[in-house]
């Protein structure tokens, strides 16, 4: 049975001898490149959004000083009624990152399908395990480490650059 996918999918599955090997590196490159998508995702989205976040950043704000200066002069009515502004503002803001951040989530739900279709009923094959491991496990597991493993690259390429450029003599851009 063929699945969509399987054209860019599949070969990722195919670099050893080793059907464990191919396996537990074809689920982490599978898993880096769901990591990727969606961080490409979640740059577009929060750059479509930055205008929209920023008024509602800007609001929570607005409301939390003006609820503490209510607070310092004594006007507890007027405090209760910024606080509550406050905390309205504060929802839209914690439920629009929390949106955002779902951009960066959802070519997992592709990746799952494909490894359902392949590997649902034995489970993925790992060195160490070839009897099978749950493939969302597997995925799940390969997918914290290839989060972890872009996050360092992000914190690493921007040093590695102005060390590169420091080398060479490049003034910063």
């Amino acid at each position: 049975m063929t699945h969509p996918f399987d054209p860019w999918i599949a070969p990722l599955f195919g670099l050893t001898a080793s059907e464990p090997a191919n396996a537990a590196i074809g689920t982490f490159l599978l898993s880096l490149l769901v990591v990727l998508i969606g961080e490409i995702t979640l740059r577009l989205v929060a750059r479509v959004n930055r205008d929209h976040l920023s008024r509602l950043q800007a609001e929570l704000k607005k409301y939390q000083q003006l609820s503490q200066e209510a607070e310092r002069r004594g006007d507890a009515a007027s405090y209760r009624a910024l606080n509550r502004q406050a905390n309205s503002a504060f929802g839209h803001v914690f439920f629009n990152q929390f949106g955002l951040s779902a951009a960066a989530l959802w070519p997992c739900f592709f990746a799952l399908d494909w490894l359902q279709a392949r590997f649902a009923p034995e489970g993925v094959p790992l060195p160490g395990k070839p009897e099978g491991m749950n493939y969302g496990v597997a995925f799940l597991v390969a997918y914290l480490l290839a989060r972890l493993l872009v996050g360092r690259l992000r914190r690493l390429v921007p040093r590695l650059i102005a060390r590169l450029r420091a080398r060479d003599g490049i003034a910063a851009a």
